[in-house]
């Protein structure tokens, strides 16, 4: 049993204090994108929650040069692009992916400039590659207070929202009739996406968030049967995959000594994975999980 555990387990994993803190950041990162990804993903708001992670990029590339908490970069920024969005859908709901992307190539246009200043102002030459593909075991301790909160706030907006969140996301009309303010409740659900965002783009990055956002929830709605099941489902989904990619990232300095693999990588590689494995089994499923959900509907309906 020890040499199994040896095995899997390098030297040194157990009483890493880095490794404590990517597990920790990096858990409470990807159950919060777990649970926020389902509504994401059953109101079709996937791309989205990618330009929010992108225009956060901005925010994580002006803290390396102001010196603040990266968190509060990533966050400030990604509640701006949620804001900015929501204000212009309301007056023009049909050119919503158009506002979409023009939100996210302003973004990437002030990430590039912070970046430049990065550079050439501060010699920080590594801020490209931790703002854009994470760099999970170099969070400092210190950020694990803010980052719980953050996390804790937007299961609490989400806890808050379920009903009236998940009836506007199956059925908006019927929702409307029923007297769900869906316009408030979307807003809502993009301020929760956006904190969402920027725990994922800590921990692996902007680019990269997306995949933590929304593969765990696009295998959990294959495999679950009723939306709060794929809710739970998501999370475990997305807390196995961020934890075993920080495993596999720390044993791979002892496969290439001095050169490990990088921990986003590996995350999202099992979740590509998983999603490739699971593709029979959500055929399989496909028609239960629509009834699952149409019963669920129905519910919320009449209550």
């Amino acid at each position: 049993m020890d040499s199994l555990l040896t095995l899997i387990f390098e030297p040194g994993f157990f009483s890493s204090e880095p490794v404590h803190t990517a597990l920790v950041v990096g858990g409470g990162a990807a159950l919060v994108s777990g649970v926020i990804g389902v509504f994401t993903v059953m109101r079709g708001q996937s791309f989205a929650g990618h330009a929010l992670a992108d225009v956060s990029s901005a925010g994580g590339a002006a803290s390396f040069l102001l010196g603040i908490n990266p968190l509060l970069g990533f966050l400030i920024m990604a509640i701006i692009g949620a804001g900015g969005m929501e204000l212009v859908r309301v007056r023009r709901a049909r050119e919503r992916d158009l506002v979409t992307g023009v939100v996210l190539g302003a973004g990437l246009g002030f990430a590039a400039l912070f970046l430049y200043f990065d550079v050439t102002s501060k010699s920080t030459t590594g801020a490209a590659i931790t703002v854009m593909f994470g760099s999970m075991f170099a969070i400092p301790a210190s950020i694990i207070p803010l980052a719980l909160a953050v996390g804790i706030g937007a299961l609490i907006v989400i806890a808050m929202l379920y009903r009236p969140l998940l009836l506007s996301s199956l059925e908006p009309e019927l929702a409307a009739v029923r007297g769900v303010r869906v316009r408030l409740v979307g807003f809502l659900h993009l301020l929760a996406l956006a904190l969402a965002v920027s725990l994922s783009a800590l921990t692996v990055g902007a680019i990269l968030s997306t995949a933590l956002l929304i593969g765990p929830a696009a295998i959990a709605l294959r495999l679950a049967k009723r939306p709060g099941r794929a809710v739970v489902l998501s999370a475990l989904i997305g807390i196995s995959a961020t934890w075993g990619g920080i495993l596999l990232a720390y044993d791979s300095y002892y496969w290439t000594p001095g050169h490990g693999w990088p921990v986003s990588f590996f995350v999202v590689a099992l979740i590509f994975l998983l999603y490739v494995i699971t593709g029979r089994a959500g055929q399989n499923t496909k028609r239960a999980a629509a009834a699952g959900i149409a019963l669920e509907t129905t519910e919320l309906g009449e209550a």
